[in-house]
């Protein structure tokens, strides 16, 4: 970030200088062919995290798989045996507001390296091409959406059942920015 700016109605813009050095891992999977490259992915994940206010002290990792992988992954951890299209595994179970200096927080020490592990973002491309279709738009808009999912969920984010309905709402709107 190099700098803030506030216009006249009070609205903050960031002004950015890109790259943003965040850690971002990425692995697409060998038999993965047309998505997207890993500039765009550490792009669109580098601006999901600086508009979460997170620094260059944060790590992601993003993998890109296929639907076996996915189904696989997704009866392990979720007990469902079908592909979905986004996984999130959280690194750090829950976040906290600190008051003092309006920053999220591991609600634990960290490591000792100061890098904020927030954990993985598993996608599966071609259930974003499909879901893409599906919608009318481009399999890359479709990845995007799920890159911002995804991370949204290792922040804390959350829907469905259990979920608030303002809890909801706010992570519907954060998705939609």
């Amino acid at each position: 970030v190099v700098g803030v700016k506030i216009n006249g109605c009070g609205a903050v813009w960031l002004v950015l200088s890109w790259p943003v050095t965040m850690e971002i891992n990425l692995l697409i999977d060998e038999e993965i062919t047309g998505s997207p490259g890993e500039d765009w992915f550490e792009r669109v994940a580098g601006e999901v995290l600086v508009a979460e206010w997170l620094d260059e002290t944060t790590e992601v990792g993003l993998v890109v798989t296929g639907q076996e992988r996915m189904r696989e992954l997704n009866l392990v951890h979720r007990g469902i045996d079908e592909a979905t299209d986004v996984l999130s595994f959280p690194m750090v179970e829950e976040l906290a507001d600190a008051e003092d200096d309006q920053e999220l927080r591991p609600l634990f020490v960290g490591p000792p390296d100061g890098i904020r592990h927030l954990g993985e973002v598993i996608i599966s491309y071609p259930q974003a091409e499909k879901q893409a279709a599906e919608e009318g738009h481009s399999a890359r808009r479709e990845t995007a959406i799920l890159v911002v999912h995804g991370i949204l969920h290792l922040l804390g984010y959350g829907h469905g059942e259990g979920v608030a309905a303002d809890d909801e709402a706010r992570m519907k709107s954060r998705e939609g920015e």
